[in-house]
């Protein structure tokens, strides 16, 4: 893990009208997404974390072929959902609920950033413990029902996301 500011990063934002298009953005990120990436989804609640997941999660079983999962919900209480896409994995923690650093790496979030697709809602729990290797995305409420996604892709998967690039 290292620090984050100590990372080139290459970001874009993208405004977001509606539900739909947050969903479109989710599938447009999915695409080039690998097994060892973690996305760290940030924002208020209500912002769109969860729905965002949802999509992306949708999206990848579409891209592997595989069934997308019954049902994606919050791991609110749960803390952490995992979805079999054949050859990938996708974790989806949501860490809101946790005090430190240590609860998360106790959910064996480290493994999950290595051994599949990790999408880690409220990544600020992590403290210092942040993945070097990441995709985040920063989704804030601008007006009735719109919101601006800012994506940041930082060490390796930045070259897979360049599209993201200001």
């Amino acid at each position: 893990m290292a620090e984050p500011s100590s990372i080139p990063a290459t970001a874009h934002t993208v405004d977001v009208a509606d539900l739909a298009a947050l969903d479109a953005l989710a599938a447009r990120l999915a695409q080039p997404a690998e097994t060892g990436d973690t996305f760290l989804l940030r924002g208020e609640l209500g912002a769109g974390k969860t729905t965002f997941a949802r999509a992306f999660i949708v999206a990848l079983a579409r891209r592997e072929n595989a069934p997308p999962p019954d049902d994606v919900p919050s791991p609110t209480f749960t803390l952490m959902q995992s979805y079999d896409l054949g050859r990938l994995q996708v974790f989806h923690f949501d860490l809101f609920r946790l005090k430190s650093a240590e609860e998360a790496l106790e959910l064996g979030i480290d493994d999950a950033c290595a051994d599949g697709i990790a999408l880690i809602e409220w990544p600020e729990r992590l403290g210092s413990s942040i993945p070097a290797d990441r995709i985040e995305m920063d989704l804030a409420i601008v007006g009735q029902g719109h919101r601006r996604a800012t994506i940041r892709a930082r060490g390796r998967p930045a070259s897979r996301y360049a599209e993201f690039a200001q």
